[in-house]
């Protein structure tokens, strides 16, 4: 099992939400409004990368703990991004997938 950060720089890149949208919605987007959605973007990549430290690293986390972490992220992110449940399902899920399974030897 790898450090994160590793796993972080060979994995598909981190949330980025702003490499998608039309051409007219960034052209409305106010300073303002891009400085809070990067300061979401980087809060769910410290919520993401702490559960992750969380699941990997905790010995006594039980399997159905580490799912309802897990649950409860993805409910978190797509709250704070409610129409980019494909971004999450490409970026995050993967990841906590193939972490739970590494941890608790799920097939």
């Amino acid at each position: 099992m790898g450090s994160h950060e590793t796993e972080r720089s060979v994995d598909l890149p981190h949330l980025s939400l702003n490499t998608a949208p039309p051409p007219e919605t960034s052209l409305q987007q106010s300073p303002e409004e891009l400085k809070e959605e990067q300061r979401k973007i980087r809060r769910l990549q410290l919520m993401m990368d702490m559960v992750m430290s969380v699941i990997g690293q905790d010995g006594s986390l039980t399997v159905d703990e580490a799912a309802e972490m897990v649950a409860d992220s993805r409910r978190a992110a797509l709250a704070m991004f409610p129409d980019k449940e494909l971004v999450y399902n490409i970026i995050y899920k993967p990841r906590l997938q193939r972490l739970m399974r590494e941890r608790y030897r799920i097939q």
